[in-house]
């Protein structure tokens, strides 16, 4: 199959994908959006009982009510309202088909899919970052006891576990399997619990590890995983600690090597900040733009839902502008 003369071509149905498409129909812009998942599929691996830090009001996009029964959406919330908003728009959508190939033509863009070629005028990269997670790089990290995303605690349960980092997903683990009968050990690189860990959940994690509950390693990393037990480097010195299970929540980063593959350049200060016009959101690559996290390069932290929203309207303003 072969589709031709496409205005714009979206990788990518999370939030800020749907909200591009959303746009392009407003446009009358000829479009089709491919996601290699499901739909929101960052979204649907997230933990099963993760809460947003952001309202929903903040996590609308095109104006669409969010209407949440919590002060703060969960995730289920968070999957129904996007379907929704997908299926109501009756948003083309291709779902389980993963870009395999760009590449820059004279009047636009080739793209091979696992399906499909496609010819397209413009290309919007909205892939996020969730797909590739940072690695310890350790000894007996690819052991199956080694995970890098995390679900839920029931399989913990009764089980010694090593959680390592200390961020929202790492402390929201930690207090969940706690609380499933896990015996849990925290690995922290820095010297306390995150900066920008939910304000509403900070209290809990402390007073977990004050307590004795859940015991926490500052400044401290590990430096190998065996089948029974892992060792650790603290401050104290090396350290053997029985363990069942790694669960390594050490981020995760955008995939750079797509990028670099379709031509777009990189800022050389160790954020790999790709390179656009905040204005229009075009990247160095003419007709070729980004939306979404994807546009904070390794500062995964710096763009989400709430304030890249504003993505959609400016990239097919500008190609609406130049058809």
């Amino acid at each position: 199959m072969k589709e031709l003369d496409l205005d714009v071509l979206i990788i990518g149905a999370g939030p800020i994908g749907i909200a591009c498409a959303l746009e392009c129909k407003r446009r009358n812009l000829n479009y089709v959006v491919l996601e290699k998942g499901a739909l929101t599929n960052s979204l649907f691996n997230y933990p099963l009982n993760m809460t947003f830090f952001s309202t929903s009001e903040k996590l609308e996009i095109d104006n669409i009510p969010f209407i949440s029964n919590n002060p703060k959406p969960t995730r289920n919330e968070a999957l129904e309202y996007y379907r929704r908003v997908s299926t109501s728009n009756l948003l083309k959508i291709h779902l389980y088909e993963k870009v395999t190939e760009l590449n820059k033509t004279p009047n636009g863009f080739t793209i091979q899919s696992n399906k499909s070629l496609y010819n397209a005028k413009n290309v919007i990269i909205a892939t996020g970052f969730y797909d590739i997670p940072n690695l310890l790089n350790v000894e007996g990290e690819d052991l199956p006891k080694v995970f890098h995303y995390y679900k839920e605690a029931h399989p913990f349960s009764l089980q010694n576990i090593a959680v390592v980092g200390a961020s929202n997903s790492s402390v929201d683990a930690a207090l969940e399997i706690y609380r499933k009968g896990g015996n849990v050990t925290m690995i922290v690189r820095g010297d306390g619990i995150g900066e920008r860990v939910k304000y509403w959940v900070k209290p809990d994690i402390l007073n977990r590890i004050e307590e004795g509950s859940i015991k926490a390693y500052f400044n401290s990393e590990i430096k190998s995983i065996k089948p029974s037990e892992i060792i650790i480097n603290t401050p104290e010195g090396e350290k053997i600690i029985a363990n069942d299970y790694v669960i390594a929540l050490t981020g995760y980063r955008p995939n750079f090597e797509f990028l670099e593959n379709a031509g777009i350049d990189f800022s050389k200060d160790g954020k790999s900040i790709p390179n656009y016009n905040p204005e229009t959101m075009e990247s160095n690559v003419k007709g070729l733009y980004l939306a979404g996290v994807i546009c904070g390069g390794k500062e995964t932290h710096k763009w989400f839902i709430e304030n890249s929203r504003i993505h959609a309207k400016r990239i097919t303003k500008h190609i609406d502008k130049n058809r």
